[in-house]
């Protein structure tokens, strides 16, 4: 194959071990170029699995990069279904209109078809680039920069049974993952961790700490059990009427709602800060509904995980669905021709299939929609009222509405 531009194509194969440091270095160019610390970079070298990361080579450069974590992902019914996380994704400058990133998306979503791993996601640096590969943005994400002085606070009962104490958060780790694990068959876009991926979350480059405290961890107990835990970081500061330090949310998680709001109420309270940073929490987050004055907290919402069925029949009886539902759906997928065609969905709460059908369509959509309606967090009702879901058979679009929703809403914990 000859490139119109050079000469010879650059040539995609898969990325080697002692390829990984060029690889990465056309990754933080390709995003800007900013120094990273040496412990977060050696963690995604760590992380990184050979066999399931491309990269493209013109001459000994590397051009080109695109990744794939083996992942499972939560999905409505609390299933752990197999999920490629893509990432690393990267095209130099110097090499961008010439086709590279559509050749990777086609090498890659083949590799995950033959892996038999129904879904492949991915969180996006430009949203608009991947909507014509098939993904969707299926889960959201609530920030919010919290006035912890004005917002106020009212907590359940049992919240002052709830003993809270400092940790290390190195030595709290398992105690952490465990309260974590518990949770993730309960909300769908969830992760399970894999063996090295709970060293994320206690990343703590001084570079990256913007003045800001190191890393801090406290643990929520009752009757001698962990039942809840919050890192954060305290960044000091002094205006003309006193201190207004503040407080930089990384993680709270609770097995139940006393646990969360005491773990609240501790943030909020902490000596010398008046405001509360929550960056990537989930939609329907408990916070909300603990404040008197929700227009203090200046909550934004943002696109998160974005989902694409590599396998359509799979990934819809890999769910189950929160009303009974029959329907037949046409699909179209021009960049995955094997999903394009009738399936008849049928299910209920306890389970589903999805097999080819020659009867009539009832809904007619696009992977994109499917990718973004799985998790239940979008409605197939507002894609419709978007033009990008068609409804062929009257009353169907409601009926599937109501079975692909989700309580409570998808959420993607972190980023990969």
């Amino acid at each position: 194959m000859v490139d119109d531009h050079t000469g010879p194509a650059p040539e995609l194969r898969s990325l080697l071990p002692d390829e990984w440091d060029s690889a990465y270095g056309t990754l933080l160019r390709a995003f800007g170029g900013p120094p990273e610390a040496e412990e977060e970079r050696q963690l995604w070298r760590d992380l990184t699995e050979f066999g399931r990361f491309l990269a493209a080579w013109d001459g000994d450069r590397c051009v080109a990069s695109a990744g794939a974590f083996s992942f499972r992902l939560t999905v409505p019914g609390g299933a752990s279904v197999p999920a490629a996380g893509v990432t690393m994704v990267s095209v130099a400058a110097t090499h961008r209109r010439r086709g590279l990133l559509t050749s990777m998306m086609r090498r890659q979503l083949d590799d995950i078809r033959s892996w038999g791993e129904p879904l492949a996601v991915l969180t996006a640096s430009e949203p608009a680039i991947y909507g014509r590969f098939g993904y969707g943005a299926a889960t959201f994400q609530l920030d919010a920069e919290i006035d912890t002085v004005r917002a106020g606070l009212t907590v359940p009962d049992g919240t002052d049974d709830v003993r809270l104490r400092y940790a290390d958060p190195a030595e709290a780790l398992d105690a952490c993952e465990a309260v974590y694990a518990r949770l993730v068959p309960g909300r769908p876009g969830m992760l399970a961790r894999r063996p090295g991926w709970e060293r994320l979350g206690l990343l703590d480059p001084e570079s990256t700490r913007g003045g800001a405290s190191a890393l801090q961890c406290v643990v929520a107990e009752r009757d001698g059990a962990t039942v809840g835990y919050a890192r954060f970081r305290v960044k000091p500061s002094w205006g003309p009427e006193g201190p207004n330090g503040q407080v930089t949310l990384s993680a709270l998680e609770a097995l139940d709602p006393a646990a969360g709001a005491a773990l609240w109420r501790f943030l909020f309270d902490l000596d010398l800060t008046s405001s509360l940073l929550a960056r990537g929490r989930p939609v329907d987050d408990a916070w909300q509904y603990l404040v008197r004055d929700v227009r203090r907290c200046r909550p934004a919402l943002r696109d998160a995980l974005y989902v694409r069925p590599v396998e359509v029949g799979a990934a819809l009886a890999a769910r189950t669905y929160r009303t009974p539902v029959d329907v037949v759906l046409e699909v179209e997928d021009a960049f995955c021709p094997w999903n394009e065609g009738r399936r008849r969905l049928s299910g209920d709460a306890k389970g589903a299939t999805c097999e080819p059908t020659r009867d009539p369509a009832d809904l007619a959509l696009s992977a994109r929609e499917l990718g973004a309606a799985y998790l239940g967090g979008v409605s197939l009702t507002a894609l419709a009222a978007a033009g990008r879901v068609r409804e062929l058979r009257p009353g169907a679009l409601a009926e599937a509405t109501s079975a692909f929703g989700s309580d409570p809403a998808p959420w993607l914990p972190h980023g990969f």
